[in-house]
């Protein structure tokens, strides 16, 4: 199975992992770089290094694993690391991780000396469904969630779903969140069949990833930059973003994988669709009940809303001082730019705090 992206391939399988092999030996790259992190070094490098069939030198970078170390800080030894090992502009950069290591990875590859070729190994059901197409690279700043980053193409994906047969079951329903998300933004019958999943091959979950992508690729595909329409995948994200960061700042709540918090924010911002008279309450309902049977609740104090609502201030989507939401007008339809008032914001928190 394959997914064309912009300019670039989504390979879904490990017989493709030749084609990175080709993609090697066509393109001449004068030397191969692998950056891992901690996690995939001990269980994902030697995997992918004995499928790839190349005879270029190659040179391994780890660094620190989880959102904390993904940082300017963590680019900048990264980059000095690339000129101390005198890497070059023919050089290939191949990221084997997840959504950090693919999106850090990324943007070292955008902005060093201006730009090297890289291709994204994501090695968890999150980075699979989220970061294989966009073409969005970038890191936290000031612990804001992606504040510097850029657009900037891969060579190719390659999703290899042996990864997930180890994956611990917390990092599989941080991806299902966002295949979740899909579902309810674009396809009802894709959300109805992801609600009632039971035991699954990696096979059966490799078609769902398939789905999932070829979603998110057929909305980026018409609005590359984020203009318009690609506004739809930020449902659940205005505010699951903030909770993420505050929830790694160490104040108040425990801290939370993307999906984890991508879930509670679709929660609230259904909410936010139903009060605003989009959504009927049947439907926000069955959303609630859907998410919160697989995620945990959290209980935010009063302290904790005030917190999370400031942090919308620092939100990219903002346009004249105002925050912008994508909401639900069904479940499979998203609307988008919908402007939503702090009050309705707490309604949300203390919605969602009742059982």
């Amino acid at each position: 199975m394959q997914i064309q992206a912009a300019d670039y391939t989504v390979f879904f399988g490990s017989d493709y992992y030749s084609e990175l092999s080709h993609l090697i030996s066509k393109k001449k790259y004068s030397k191969i770089v692998l950056l891992v992190d901690e996690n995939t070094a001990q269980y994902c490098l030697n995997y992918v290094l004995q499928w790839l069939a190349i005879d270029v030198a190659f040179e391994i970078i780890e660094i620190e694993p989880g959102e904390e170390n993904k940082t300017i800080e963590t680019c900048t030894a990264v980059w000095e690391s690339l000129i101390e090992l005198n890497i070059d502009r023919k050089a290939l950069l191949i990221n084997i991780g997840g959504g950090m290591v693919c999106d850090l990875g990324g943007f070292v590859a955008a902005t060093y000396k201006r730009g090297i070729d890289f291709v994204n190994i994501p090695t968890t059901l999150l980075a699979m469904v989220d970061a294989s197409v966009g073409t969005k690279t970038g890191v936290n700043l000031g612990g804001l969630k992606n504040m510097v980053g850029s657009f900037y193409q891969p060579q190719m994906v390659l999703i290899d779903g042996t990864f997930l047969e180890t994956l611990p079951g917390n990092q599989m329903r941080s991806g299902l969140a966002e295949m979740f998300k899909h579902g309810l933004i674009a396809d009802t019958s894709y959300w109805n069949q992801l609600k009632n999943l039971n035991e699954l091959t990696t096979n059966d979950l490799l078609l769902l990833i398939y789905h999932s992508v070829s979603i998110k690729n057929e909305i980026v595909l018409q609005d590359p930059l984020e203009q318009n329409v690609r506004k739809l995948l930020n449902f659940g994200h205005t505010l699951g973003h903030v909770i993420e960061t505050y929830s790694h700042s160490g104040k108040g709540i425990k801290p939370l994988l993307h999906g984890e918090a991508i879930a509670i924010g679709m929660i609230l911002e259904a909410f936010i669709s139903y009060k605003k008279n989009f959504l009927t309450v049947a439907s926000y309902l069955e959303i609630k009940e859907t998410l919160n049977l697989m995620f945990e609740s959290i209980v935010f104090t009063k302290n904790d809303i005030e917190i999370c609502t400031n942090l919308l201030i620092h939100d990219k989507k903002n346009e004249n001082g105002n925050v912008q939401f994508t909401l639900l007008s069904a479940i499979g339809k998203g609307v988008i730019n919908e402007l939503v008032e702090s009050e309705m914001i707490n309604e949300a928190f203390n919605d969602y705090l009742v059982d």
